[in-house]
């Protein structure tokens, strides 16, 4: 047995053997150690679905190289992965049903998935047992299907071995130490004893480069051992498989083919055929959690008891979708443990805190990600990156302040939103609030109808006042929901008078000492900015990408104040580490880096009258000039006084207006925003959630990090050559003018629906051909009509080139207008007073 490695794999479902399968494809010396047999976790039991997509662009394309994958397995290995190809049909109920469908078609279509939609009397007539007198239709992709488990993943095992990978079975991996250049993992040969796998006592040491970790069921015991938190815990799902169905069996024998996977989301429920009879899998409400902390010993390949009440109207639902199984009897029920996240999507990249450690964590659909997962996971392993964004799936977008019994809580309510309608401005209660500020309940007064934001509560618009609890939830729509005439008035304020906008979950570091001069001018792209300025500015990966953007306030010579996105903090904050500690083993002066987020609260207060609002609080000698450009440029920060609050003012507005940014204890918030709320009686002053924000930058064609930027493009592709300092050297500059401009960043002016705006998931065509998508979409107050950001083939991004917008099924016109569209000379945001 090897005990030296390139990469070595732990877990052997079908996520791990995806992932050794590409490592040794791409050449990597690579090793899987399961602790039982292959396909003894969750994949045994699971029911094999393979939906091409979901709303996540990342997951959309793993999903859909899997099912690419998964037919050229048996031509590679011999072995037949058991895929039927039937299709997949997701049914709707309700319009509201066929709204996010309609939404879904856009990513799709973005992703290059195909799909169809038909009615219900086409459905009807493909297959007639289908009951479709309430359906108002259905999105069809015939390309998926349902495939077996464990014939996937053994196909997946010996194509990882023909590769040169090796595979060792009843090894459980105890410890894991990095000695600075390697891991050094401690195994236990693993024995049957009585129906248990129990320690042997043969103990032994791997020695790995790169460690992935794909331990499914197992992760919280993979985040004991590697001293780290993965939010990843089972949660029971249950499917029942029924007797034959007469109507079924004749419908068969006639010849007639498979009927497709029936998706009846309204239902929360998927039905296929098994062997002339159907499995009904359902995702109820109220599906426990277990193995909040470790998965016990004694549970190998084991099932939970079927709790047929919880399921008892997804079961009457389906009798009613397919009268003719209703005599059927129940052959086998499963009830078994399958991972989730908060969030839903999986956890799929570099561990936090910790070198060549990779984690494969959290698949609710783990069958169907297994074999993009790896493809992925391998690019970022072997070249750097991947050719797609990861960063939506980076296990980092979760920090310190995660704890079990959240991710536990939230883990349910994953499981039970799965058919849950998807409002792109969807909010779900579970675990809030938990990070508030201190004036939370000052805003919620107030009307504020809060979105959650790395744990943080933040206001995404104020709503009437005596709004009633559901308000938000009910408001909600795939077109313009209730929310809408606040935020349009919210954006109205802030381009007319003045309007105030809580941004406190902006990450915020603290970076200094000798060495933090070298090290940002490497680091980052853009020139330093000097002492008292700002600057905005990109790190970039080895690649040649984005992958973070900053605000940069220079405070001392060796002294900088880090802003970036509130999102990103844990995600941001590993990165500048791990750049610092390279920085400074290769010889570079020392570096002190702090996370200061929970210390510093934010208000961006913008607008043609913020400058005179504020003055009626500055503490000064002169206070009517501390705000003047004289005093004060634009692009620079200073210390001032707002009554007896102490305040970082960054001259700068993320809406595009004259504005501050008013950075300040956050032990004073309350007192701070006390007294600008009683100053701003006299000027009108209006509150601004983050949706109004989203429309305001989109005018002036500012990028949003997780949008426009990201790890999939250059600054040079996102048109930002202003922001670069070519003069210089900097980590990532030789990768990215060598990529060239694949796709540009442009603004686009849309004639849209009356009803509708578009939410940045949507496809940009000529001629009926896709040419770009958006990344961002919204409702311009400036320009009366719908906006848009996104990128498109270099040659249609020139100013005038006119466009098409698919959204909700039909094309609307576009035009690619000149970048900030809004006031392109800044005239406003530099006027003097």
């Amino acid at each position: 047995m090897k005990t030296h490695v390139k990469a070595l794999v732990v877990g052997g479902g079908a996520v791990g053997t995806g992932i050794a399968y590409h490592l040794a494809k791409a050449g990597w010396d690579t090793m899987l150690v399961e602790r039982d047999e292959l396909t003894s976790g969750s994949t045994w039991h699971a029911a094999g679905l393979l939906p091409l997509f979901n709303m996540s662009y990342a997951t959309t394309h793993i999903h859909k190289y899997s099912v690419d994958f998964y037919k050229s397995l048996e031509a590679e290995t011999g072995l037949n992965a058991g895929f039927a190809v039937v299709g997949n049909l997701r049914m709707a109920q309700t319009q509201e049903r066929m709204d996010e469908y309609m939404l879904y078609s856009s990513v799709a279509e973005t992703a290059g998935v195909y799909h169809e939609f038909l009615t219900p009397a086409q459905i009807k007539e493909r297959w007639p047992l289908i009951n479709t007198e309430d359906l108002k239709g259905a999105l069809y992709h015939p390309q998926d299907g349902y495939i077996n488990p464990a014939d996937v993943t053994q196909a997946m095992a010996k194509g990882a071995r023909q590769h040169g990978a090796t595979i060792e079975r009843k090894v459980q991996v105890n410890g894991y130490r990095w000695t600075g250049e390697a891991w050094v993992v401690s195994c236990e040969r693993m024995a049957e004893k009585g129906g248990r796998l129990v320690p042997s006592g043969e103990v032994f040491e791997i020695t790995a480069e790169h460690v992935v970790t794909a331990t499914g069921n197992h992760a919280q015991r993979t985040a004991k051992l590697l001293g780290i938190k993965i939010p990843a815990i089972p949660v029971e799902h249950q499917f029942i498989v029924m007797d034959k169905d007469p109507a079924l069996v004749e419908w068969r024998k006639a010849g007639n083919p498979e009927h497709p996977v029936i998706r009846d989301a309204d239902a929360q429920s998927y039905v296929r055929e098994e062997r002339g009879g159907w499995i009904l899998g359902v995702y109820e409400q109220g599906a426990p959690a277990r193995f909040d902390y470790a998965v016990p010993d004694s549970f190998r390949a084991d099932l939970f008891q079927l709790d047929l009440e919880r399921i008892e109207d997804q079961y009457a639902a389906m009798i009613a979708r397919i009268p003719s199984c209703e005599e059927s009897g129940l052959k086998d029920d499963f009830n078994g443990p399958i991972c989730y996240t908060p969030d839903g999507n999986p956890l799929v990249g570099p561990a936090p805190g910790l070198r060549n450690m990779w984690l494969a964590e959290g698949f609710s659909f783990g069958i169907t990600a297994a074999g993009g997962t790896g493809y992925y996971l391998a690019q970022m392993m072997t070249e750097g990156e991947a050719e797609i964004d990861m960063a939506s799936l980076d296990p980092k977008r979760y920090g310190d302040w995660m704890t079990t019994e959240y991710a536990a809580r939230k883990n349910e309510e994953s499981y039970a939103h799965v058919y849950i309608l998807h409002h792109p401005d969807e909010e779900r209660e579970a675990c809030r609030p938990l990070r508030t500020t201190p004036v939370y309940d000052r805003q919620k007064a107030l009307g504020a109808q809060f979105g959650q934001v790395n744990g943080w509560e933040r206001p995404n618009y104020f709503g009437p006042l005596d709004a009633p609890s559901n308000f938000d939830h009910d408001g909600r729509s795939f077109r313009r929901g209730d929310w809408w005439p606040y935020v349009e008035a919210e954006a109205r304020a802030i381009r007319e008078g003045v309007g105030m906008i809580d941004a406190t979950a902006f990450t915020k570091h603290l970076v200094r000492g000798p060495g933090a001069t070298a090290f940002l001018d490497q680091f980052t792209c853009n020139k330093l900015p000097k002492v008292g300025r700002i600057n905005l500015t990109y790190a970039l990966t080895s690649h040649g990408t984005t992958r973070t953007e900053y605000t940069i306030v220079r405070l001392a010579e060796d002294e900088y104040y880090l802003v970036s996105a509130g999102a990103w903090t844990a995600y941001d904050s590993d990165f500048l580490r791990k750049s610092a500690e390279d920085f400074m083993a290769a010889g570079g002066g020392y570096i002190d880096i702090h996370d200061v987020t929970t210390q510093w609260g934010v208000f961006a207060v913008a607008g043609p009258k913020s400058r005179d609002f504020l003055n009626s609080l500055v503490r000064d000698a002169e206070p009517e000039t501390v705000l003047s450009n004289k005093r004060f440029p634009w692009l620079s920060m200073r210390e001032i006084e707002l009554g007896m609050c102490p305040v970082r003012a960054i001259r700068v507005a993320y809406t595009g207006e004259l504005g501050w940014e008013l950075h300040h204890p956050i032990e004073m918030q309350a007192y701070l925003f006390d007294q600008l709320m009683a100053a701003g009686e006299d000027f009108g002053l209006k509150l601004v959630g983050a949706r109004a924000q989203n429309w305001l930058r989109q005018e002036k064609s500012y990028r949003a990090f997780g949008n426009e930027l990201g790890r999939d493009g250059t600054p040079l592709e996102a048109d930002l050559p202003r922001f670069i300092d070519q003069s210089k050297a900097f980590h990532g500059k030789d990768a990215m003018n060598a990529t060239g401009v694949r796709g540009r960043c442009v603004t686009v002016l849309i004639d849209g629906p009356e009803d509708a705006d578009p939410w940045g998931r949507e496809v940009l065509l000529v001629d009926g051909q896709k040419v770009g998508r958006l990344t961002s979409g919204g409702w311009s107050v400036a320009f009366g009509k719908q906006i848009g950001m996104g990128y498109v083939a270099p040659e249609y991004a020139a100013v005038g080139t006119k466009l098409k917008l698919r959204m909700l099924r039909q094309e609307w016109d576009a035009e690619v207008v000149e970048d900030s569209p809004y006031d392109p000379t800044n005239a406003r945001i530099r006027v003097d007073g």
